[in-house]
């Protein structure tokens, strides 16, 4: 199946933290979207894998995905070595997107940083030919590079090269972060576990006034952030301008 936007997170619930808005919208403007998570976050305080994995359905569902995938990598012991890269390198040609959505580059979580330049070493080196992967019933793939790759903003604050307009869907983002009822605020999740950094009310909290934030730099009630190591081009000055909805 061939996206036009494919989002690569290291653990269930980042995409959702970071760029669900985005997968939404764009998905109401008829593209084909989906995730790829690189491990299932088993080092966690709060949870276990399975029902990290129900968890990640639900938000699927919610976010109206074309697909979703978990490569099963090593929560906290991936590396971004040649292995691991042949392996996203695999799902980055099966699915052939237009844009990757990707970790921050840098970030208070050390998963992060190393999954976002993982994820754009791969994407880079998915278009080189000489270069073999092989689909699940091997066949060699094709050479694909994706022609963006945008950085979503997690947990420490980066000024955003751009910021997208995610009003239209906001609650529905809330809903998707709040699938993970493991992971953040949820008083239907009554497990006896350690309290986090991430399960506080204050940390959802935090995420709306981000996305607020965002959203009043462009004059709209939300929006989700981005950076970008690609001087991005255009055709018309038409893209700059806000579209009324």
């Amino acid at each position: 199946m061939k996206l036009d936007l494919l989002a690569i997170a290291v653990h269930p619930d980042d995409v959702e933290l970071g760029c669900a808005g985005v997968l939404m919208m764009e998905k109401l403007n008829g593209k084909k979207t989906g995730v790829v998570d690189l491990t299932y976050g088993e080092l966690g305080t709060r949870g276990s894998v399975e029902i990290r994995k129900e968890e990640a359905a639900k938000a699927a569902e919610i976010m109206q995905l074309d697909a979703r995938e978990n490569l099963g990598m090593a929560d906290g012991f991936f590396k971004n070595d040649e292995a691991h890269q042949r392996r996203l390198i695999q799902s980055i040609r099966k699915y052939q997107p237009e844009i990757v959505l990707a970790n921050a580059l840098d970030d208070r979580h050390p998963d992060h940083g190393r999954a976002g330049h993982l994820i754009k070493d791969a994407c880079f080196l998915s278009g080189l030919r000489k270069i073999e992967t092989s689909d699940e019933d091997g066949n060699i793939q094709p050479h694909w590079r994706p022609k963006y790759v945008f950085h979503y903003i997690q947990d420490r604050y980066y000024n955003p090269d751009f910021v997208y307009d995610i009003s239209p869907v906001f609650e529905r983002k809330l809903a998707s972060i709040k699938a993970y009822a493991s992971q953040f605020y949820s008083e239907a999740y009554t497990e006896d576990e350690p309290q986090t950094y991430i399960s506080s009310p204050e940390f959802l909290n935090a995420i709306i006034g981000r996305q607020a934030m965002f959203g009043k730099m462009i004059g709209v009630p939300y929006a989700e952030g981005f950076t970008t190591e690609k001087v991005t081009g255009i055709s018309s000055f038409d893209a700059f301008i806000q579209k009324d909805t």
